[in-house]
């Protein structure tokens, strides 16, 4: 089974840095940290013309959430550094109302 230590993650934003998107990645996941931070520069370079501005970072990912859910988080400072992580999405807890005990949600 493949497990993935790293990320790839591209930034593209307007000149002002208010708008913002993922860009494609050839190659988006990888088994080290140090195989994404080979191919970072030559990915990050490719990306230079589509945007005013472009960032790319490897995010690590720890081996150990391979079996939860998980959502990669991003943001782009006003000063313009990418920050980047891999979170676990806390599990839905379902609830299951008796007749006698309605379910009230806020």
């Amino acid at each position: 089974m493949e497990h993935i230590a790293a990320l790839l993650l591209i930034i593209g934003c307007s000149a002002d840095l208010k708008q913002c998107a993922e860009l494609p990645s050839p190659v988006t996941v990888f088994e080290t940290a140090e195989e994404c931070q080979d191919i970072l520069p030559q990915s990050l370079h490719a990306f230079q013309t589509k945007r005013p501005r472009v960032f790319a970072t490897c995010v690590p990912v720890d081996p150990a959430m391979e079996e939860e859910d998980a959502e990669l988080l991003w943001d782009v400072t006003p000063q313009g550094h990418l920050i980047a992580s891999v979170e676990a999405v806390p599990p839905k807890v379902m609830v299951k109302a008796s007749p006698e005990q309605p379910v009230i949600r806020k």
